[in-house]
This record gives structure tokens, sequence and C-alpha cells, in this order.
């Protein structure tokens, strides 16, 4: 039985590394800029597309979104939402579109893609969701389970990049 065990944890770890490979592959076919996300909870940024650069930012905000603005290799050149711009490998980054609420004040997540619809919930400028359904001034915004539509002029990482 120990050796069935060893197969299957071999087939998965082969597997992963496939899936793994097959994104980074699918990544670099896109045209830049194109958007992302942070997919671990803790990702280095560098100064160049290396592990020989130094690192210029460690992120512990899985799936904060990331323009990316240039491909090297495995390497991904990526913005933050501040402004930033550094080197990722392309094992930290998920097609997963992602947006942060951005503006003053708190954002109205309403039922409907309309102002007058009514508030579902409210989210505070900072907060990380995931995005879908953008259209005529409105994405569809999900964080903890919880959704609802919000302008898309309160969210930085849904505008054509």
């Amino acid at each position: 039985m120990a050796n069935h065990a060893k197969i299957i944890w071999q087939s998965v770890s082969i597997c992963a590394a496939l899936f793994g490979t097959c994104a980074a592959v699918a990544q670099s076919q896109q045209k830049t800029p194109y958007w992302a996300s942070i997919e671990e909870p803790e990702a280095r940024m560098r100064t160049g597309p290396s592990t020989e650069f130094p690192v210029k930012w460690v992120y512990k905000r899985q799936n904060l979104p990331v323009k990316v603005v240039a491909v090297h290799s495995v390497w991904r050149k990526v913005e933050d939402p501040d402004g930033d711009q550094g080197w990722m490998h392309v094992r930290l980054l998920s097609p997963k579109r992602t947006a942060v609420v951005i503006g003053s004040g708190v954002g109205s997540l309403r039922e409907t893609p309309q102002e007058t619809a009514r508030i579902a919930w409210r989210v505070e400028p900072g907060v990380v969701g995931r995005i879908e359904e953008c259209q005529k001034g409105w994405c569809r915004f999900e964080n903890a389970g919880r959704f609802g539509y919000i302008e898309d002029e309160r969210l930085w990482g849904e505008e054509a990049p």
C-alpha cells in the first residue's frame, strides 16, 4: 500500500508541475499589458527578472490585482495599485481577475448595476475582490461570498490596461 500512495503523490506532483508550466505558457502568450492577481499569500517583487536581483517589496496580500507590463522568460514586470513596478516570477501570479476598491469614502455594492438600485453591501477603499461582468460602467464585485455591483471608477484592476 505504501508504494501505491507514493505513486499517487508522484502523479499529483507531476500534474501540479505541468499545470504550473501550462499557466506560465498561457501567460507568456498574452499581449501586454494585461491583468493578473497575486496567487500566493506572500510574493516578492524584485528589481530585475531573476532571483539574483534584490527584493523590492514583499506582498502579503493574496489576490491583489497587478498589471503585467512586460514579459521576460518566466518573469513578469508588474505594476501594483500604487504604481510601483518590479519583477515577479510567473508562478506567483494568477490570471484570476480581481480589483481593489479605490477613492475616498465607503463604496456601495448594489443589487443591480444601476445608481438607483438597493445597496446590498458597503466596501471601504483597499478591499480586494474578484470581478466579472464589467460593462456600461459597472462591475460585479465579490468579496468573502458577498457580491454586488460597483461603479468601475471605484476599482483599480478593471479598466482596459
